[in-house]
């Protein structure tokens, strides 16, 4: 299974990222420049956390206007896997690929620390891991990660099972509508979520909960393609 992690101007966990699929799952995984055009070769495509293009205008919108955008929405039609993580949840949004918009934390202050999350929906590519219901511990580290939408657009996300996670009841940290820290598109092989998974997958990092989110993938794309999983 092969993976990319594209890399804009002011990304800064893309090195997070191709460290965690190495070191989770030891799949083939290269480093993809917003210039590129083709993403043809890779199965899953991850967007990562940071300040792409110095988050100007607003987080994600200018990225969502850089070459390899087309490449990325094209794959995602493909049914091919795609996960933004944080700045990278922003870019989906902006680029359509995911409903709502983020705005600034309610706090109005950037949050970084451990954050406890329910698993709302479990069979997704990047939950299969994990129990419905379970909480799970995965870190944030964001200023603008409040998510909003609209009432019509919040019931249908429910209709749709569209709600991956959640924050544990009380602790929503940036004040996102009823609480939701990731959601897929209807098909579910497009994930956003705010949290970073790429930063708990070692217990030495304070959690390992995030590693499941790697086999989960993994573990889908095989029997998907009827490929045997290695012992």
């Amino acid at each position: 299974m092969n993976f990319a992690v594209l890399v804009f101007p002011g990304s800064n966990c893309d090195i997070d990222c191709f460290m965690a699929v190495e070191d989770t799952i030891g799949q083939p995984v290269e480093y993809v420049w917003h210039t590129e055009t083709d993403l043809s070769k890779y199965d899953c495509i991850i967007v990562p956390g940071g300040f792409s293009y110095g988050d100007y205008l607003r987080t994600g919108a200018i990225a969502r206007f850089a070459p390899v955008m087309n490449a990325l929405i094209q794959a995602a039609e493909q049914g091919k896997f795609v996960l933004g993580i944080c700045n990278g949840f922003q870019i989906l949004l902006e680029s359509g690929l995911l409903p709502g918009a983020m705005l600034r934390n309610e706090s109005l202050k950037f949050r970084c620390h451990a954050a406890m999350l329910q698993v709302e929906n479990n069979s997704t590519p990047f939950t299969a891991d994990y129990q419905q219901g379970e909480l799970i511990n995965i870190p944030i580290a964001h200023g603008e990660g409040n998510y909003y939408c609209d009432d019509a657009t919040l019931a249908e996300l429910k209709a749709n099972n569209q709600i991956v996670f959640r924050y544990e009841a009380g602790s929503n940290p940036n004040g996102s509508v009823e609480d939701i820290a990731g959601i897929c598109n209807k098909a579910g092989n497009v994930l956003g979520m705010m949290p970073h998974p790429e930063r708990a997958v070692h217990e030495l990092l304070g959690s390992a909960d995030g590693k499941r989110m790697f086999t989960s993938i993994l573990s889908t794309w095989r029997e998907k393609h009827g490929a045997a999983v290695n012992s």
